[in-house]
């Protein structure tokens, strides 16, 4: 990536518009030059959140919302009307990330 960045450099492409369309900092690109090396080294969270969905949950949200009752209405209808029933699954935005996920999203 780093030989990538320096050939474009080269080639009249600021930093900065190079940085943007590799999605990198402008200072990990330095970093790199600095280190003799151009591996993208990021890994990304190391741990999951404390606040995942499980299986058994995320698999609550889908049938909640593909049940006759809820199968024609939006996470925005669903999660008020299970609240109203002291009922708890999930955020109406886990739910729309849910089946945005298993695509059941129009």
């Amino acid at each position: 990536m780093l030989s990538w960045a320096e050939e474009a450099q080269r080639d009249g492409a600021r930093l900065s518009s190079i940085c943007k369309v590799l999605g990198l900092n402008k200072r990990t690109l330095e970093r790199w030059r600095a280190r003799g090396g151009g591996s993208d080294r990021r890994q990304g969270p190391r741990t999951s959140p404390a606040n995942k969905l499980s299986a058994v949950e995320r698999a609550q949200v889908l049938k909640a919302a593909n049940s006759p009752e809820f199968r024609d209405k939006s996470p925005h209808q669903i999660v008020p009307l299970l609240a109203d029933r002291g009922v708890y699954l999930a955020s109406e935005s886990t739910f729309y990330r849910v089946l945005r996920e298993a695509k059941m999203l129009r």
